[in-house]
């Protein structure tokens, strides 16, 4: 089953090449679409690491009592 950073990770080089070929083909320059298709890629790189970022499960028993044999 794929995840969302699997498809992310699918994403980046298609974003980058894809957009870049595209853009040339309509007629902006190759210095130009470049830098546009890259800037795609690391939104999507951005996206996947600061707005929706792995985190670790947390363990939330609801008891704040310390453990039974500590110290």
């Amino acid at each position: 089953m794929t995840g969302y950073y699997d498809i992310v990770l699918g994403l980046i080089p298609v974003a980058l090449l894809g957009i870049t070929a595209a853009l040339t083909v309509v007629g902006i320059s190759p210095s130009a679409a470049i830098p546009i298709g890259s800037l795609v890629a690391m939104a999507l790189i951005g996206h996947a690491m600061f707005v929706n970022a792995p985190v670790e499960p947390t363990d939330e028993t609801g008891t704040t009592r310390p453990p039974i044999n500590a110290d």
